[in-house]
C-alpha cells in the first residue's frame, strides 16, 4: 500500500527528532562518504531487493532533491505563499537513469549543492524561515519545516545505506 502524503512526512520527521535539522544536514555528505568508501563497484550497484534503490541510486537521488530543495526555498524566499510542485521520484529515478550515473560524482554534486543551500539558509532572516508555499501534495511548507524535512530525508537514506552497506548483506 503506499504511504499517503501525511504518512511520508510524519515518517520523514520522526527521523530527527530531538536533533538539531542544520546540524544534521551539514553532516550528511561526510556520513555519505564514510559509508560508502569502503564499498566496491558491485556492492555500490547492488539494489538490496526488486524495486528497491541501490547505494548509487540513492546517491543520485539525494543530489536531485537537493537540487529540488533550492529551487523550492528560492521560490518561497522570492514569493510568499508561491505554489510547490510535487515530482515523482521514481519516474525521475528512471527517466534520468539513477542506475548509471557515477555514485562517487552523485555524491560530490550533493555535497556542492547542500553546502551552497546551507549557506543560503544562513544569510536568510529567522523571520524569513515562516515564508511557506503550498505543495501540490503536502499542503503549507514553511522554510522551517522544508529544513526538518531535509534532514529527516537524509536520515532516512543513510539508514538504507547503512542496512545496504552492513557486512554479510554484501
Amino acid at each position: 500500500m503506499k504511504e499517503t502524503a501525511q504518512q511520508y512526512t510524519k515518517r520523514i520527521l520522526s527521523h530527527i527528532d530531538g536533533k538539531d535539522p542544520l546540524k544534521v544536514q551539514k553532516s550528511t555528505a561526510k556520513k555519505l562518504d564514510k559509508l560508502t568508501k569502503r564499498l566496491g563497484k558491485k556492492e555500490i550497484r547492488r539494489r538490496p531487493a526488486p524495486g528497491k534503490w541501490s547505494v548509487a541510486e540513492i546517491l543520485a537521488h539525494l543530489a536531485d532533491a537537493e537540487v529540488v530543495g533550492s529551487w523550492r526555498i528560492r521560490q518561497i524566499l522570492g514569493a510568499d505563499g508561491t505554489p510547490i510542485q510535487a515530482y515523482d521520484q521514481n519516474v525521475w529515478a528512471e527517466t534520468f537513469r539513477y542506475e548509471d550515473r557515477d555514485p562517487r560524482e552523485s555524491l560530490r554534486l550533493f555535497r556542492v549543492l547542500r553546502e551552497n543551500n546551507l549557506l543560503l539558509l544562513k544569510s536568510v532572516p529567522r523571520k524569513l524561515w515562516e515564508n511557506h508555499g503550498m505543495h501540490a501534495e503536502r499542503g503549507k511548507e514553511t522554510i522551517a519545516q522544508i529544513v526538518r524535512m531535509f534532514a529527516g530525508h537524509d536520515l532516512n537514506h543513510l539508514q538504507q545505506i547503512e542496512k545496504i552497506a552492513k557486512p554479510g548483506r554484501r
